[in-house]
């Protein structure tokens, strides 16, 4: 079992003295990967629809990858999921690839779709077929990362005769996992996917996105096996119930934030490092 941390741009990982304690208390401890998660804009006055109040900090992704991965060597880093519909996927192909680059290698790329509406509002992209964008942007993204004169003829974006250097240091790109807990985002994880990510799910919510990744598997005649599903566990975590996620299929536990201030955060890192990193 790999073991992550989540939480590397939310409170209190919001300076960059607490970041880079946590990151490297992360690594000595054994942690094999560092997330984060996104919204680039929440709703003020909150609404029923924002999962958030508004003054929630989120240190940009790639910005906070960048850092922590100069106070560490071995951590790697995932987005946990970075939104896709809402950015530009040349811009952002560039973006990954200088992470990539800037961490020696050590980029996960976590998808999300969205559902925020007012968030797109924000951001000024459209609403409307977000699943079919995200797909076609990826595809755009994967073609900057690999043809040497890039070429994409889209619905939603096209482009030709371009070159987007620095290219990804991990061949041929980076590792990608998608989130959601829908029938489509199943389908993404089996079609396109090398690993998947649920947040927060106790056991039986595990089992039945699992169930639904292997159906997915098998429509399009792919094996789980090379799917790494990775899941945020719901409530404590034991080394017992940690070993009943494995025998679910999962490979990667990402543990959540626990505590309001840094020491409390390392305080927590420690009794993951003593009670379960390395005994699972």
């Amino acid at each position: 079992m790999k073991f992550g941390l989540f939480g590397m741009n939310m409170r209190p990982c919001v300076t960059p003295e607490a970041i880079a304690a946590v990151a490297r208390a992360a690594e000595g401890a054994g942690f094999e990967s560092f997330w984060g998660g996104e919204h680039l804009a929440l709703a003020d006055p909150q609404t029923a629809a924002s999962p958030m109040p508004p003054k929630i900090d989120f240190v940009d992704l790639n910005v906070t990858m960048a850092f922590a991965a100069a106070h560490t060597r071995r951590l790697r880093f995932g987005t946990g999921i970075m939104i896709l519909p809402l950015r530009n996927p040349v811009i952002l192909a560039k973006q990954l690839a200088s992470v990539d680059v800037v961490t020696g290698g050590r980029l996960i790329f976590g998808i999300g779709i969205g559902n925020l509406e007012f968030e797109f509002e924000a951001v000024g992209m459209p609403f409307d077929h977000k699943g079919r964008r995200a797909e076609e942007a990826l595809a755009a993204m994967q073609a900057l990362w690999t043809m040497e004169r890039a070429e994409f003829r889209g619905q939603y974006f096209s482009f030709g005769g371009v070159r987007a250097e620095p290219r990804p240091l991990q061949r041929p790109y980076p590792e990608v996992v998608f989130g959601g807990k829908t029938v489509h985002a199943f389908s993404r994880t089996a079609r396109l996917g090398n690993g998947w990510y649920g947040y927060a799910l106790d056991l039986a919510a595990t089992h039945g996105c699992i169930e639904g990744i292997r159906a997915a598997c098998a429509e399009v005649e792919r094996r789980f096996e090379e799917i790494e599903v990775s899941v945020t566990p719901q409530g404590e975590l034991d080394r017992e119930r940690a070993l009943r996620y494995a025998e679910l299929g999962v490979r990667r536990l990402i543990l959540p934030p626990r505590g309001r201030d840094v020491a409390q955060v390392l305080a927590a890192i420690a009794v993951a490092e003593r009670d379960l990193i390395g005994k699972v």
